[in-house]
């Protein structure tokens, strides 16, 4: 695979001709959060939004609910809508689609030659799919070149994980990488906003927490991490070794998933602040590269007693780190702590992002 890193000078000149994307999925939840984040991305420009049928041929401000906390940008409001599988002038396109329909559709774009980076489940645990997280394994990006053959053209489709899973294999990846992991349990609190404006009424919500999210949540979080965390071996990937367990809940916050994790280390041995300088320490090629979306530092350690916390904490780096805290010996396994993740921000919208933002830096688009 050929490799274009950028200088300075090129990123300049590429920010005063941004790359066109299109958004599959525009209207939905994650797809508003897309159009949110690329009103002033100096990389890439909105050109095209997609949605459904009933969505098809008005204006986006007229199909689009609105409900993120920013105005709809005037640029994304004039829009026309198009219809899922019109032709795109755009080569990027960006996925937020649902799962009932986001499979075929990225493929379909994938095999025309687009660049799919998809926020969808559907293809993450494909054999020569990348399930990319920029800060930790880059080097999948290495079966790109298998799948464009398989394509049999230049297109492709690249994933980001589950929003849980972005913030729990940010929050173990130093782990892994310093001391090994051999198990790990974990228990989400997922915020109501991961399943869209209307996935959880209000009277289900309110005063409750719902220990159950459909989809397969939890087998994605015991089975995306290992694949993130394994190897890609020039033909196909090896998963990490280490197991886990999870359960999953739904609380009534809006933004923000927060998890307690519980780990044995493989080779014994606990050293917490070792383990916690190589939390803060934590950098890898986003930030070499200094790409517009990567957070300064990829995971904040919170020391007070009582952190993280999704209303104070979820924001941080623009909603791009993950912030990890209560970091303490476990009496069952060897060591226990509580992440957080801003679920449609580093674990949608903001991850789609940041892995176009890489593919161009590394001249893959």
């Amino acid at each position: 695979m050929t490799e274009t890193l950028t200088s300075p000078l090129a990123a300049d000149a590429r920010a005063s001709e941004r790359i066109p994307v299109a958004v599959l999925g525009a209207t939905g939840s994650v797809g508003q959060r897309f159009v949110q984040l690329l009103e002033a991305h100096p990389w890439f420009r909105l050109h095209e939004v997609v949605a459904s049928e009933r969505s098809a041929g008005r204006s986006y401000g007229d199909a689009a609910d609105w409900r993120l906390e920013t105005l709809l940008p005037a640029s994304a409001s004039a829009l026309e809508v198009k219809p899922l599988g019109a032709q795109l002038e755009s080569r990027l396109v960006f996925s937020g689609l649902d799962s009932s329909v986001a499979g075929e559709a990225e493929d379909d774009y994938a095999n025309r030659g687009c660049v799919v980076v998809s926020n969808s489940r559907n293809h993450r645990m494909d054999a020569d799919v990348p399930l990319l997280i920029p800060e930790i394994n880059a080097d999948h990006l290495g079966a790109i070149d298998l799948q464009r053959r398989r394509r049999g053209g230049n297109g492709y489709i690249v994933t980001n994980p589950n929003c849980s899973t972005i913030g729990l294999a940010m929050a173990i990846a130093p782990v892994e990488r310093v001391f090994g992991i051999d198990q790990l349990h974990v228990t989400t609190m997922q915020a109501i906003s991961g399943a869209g404006y209307a996935g959880v009424s209000s009277y289900a919500i309110l005063d409750n927490v719902i220990p159950f999210i459909g989809g397969g949540e939890e087998e994605k979080i015991e089975t995306e991490p290992r694949k993130i965390l394994g190897r890609w071996d020039n033909d196909r990937f090896t998963d990490a070794p280490f197991r886990i367990s999870a359960q999953v809940n739904r609380v009534p916050t809006i933004d923000g998933h927060l998890m307690t994790i519980s780990l044995k280390l493989r080779d014994g041995g606990v050293d917490l602040d070792a383990i916690r300088d190589a939390m803060i320490n934590f950098s890898a090629e986003p930030q070499r590269l200094n790409l517009p979306s990567a957070p300064k530092q990829p995971i904040h350690y919170a020391p007070e007693p009582d952190r993280p916390q999704p209303r104070l904490d979820r924001d941080r780096e623009h909603g791009m780190a993950v912030t990890v805290g209560r970091l303490r010996p476990c009496p069952l396994l060897d060591i226990r702590m509580v992440a957080l993740v801003h679920n449609t921000i580093r674990g949608a919208a903001g991850a789609a992002l940041l892995n176009a933002e890489l593919l161009d830096a590394k001249g893959l688009l």
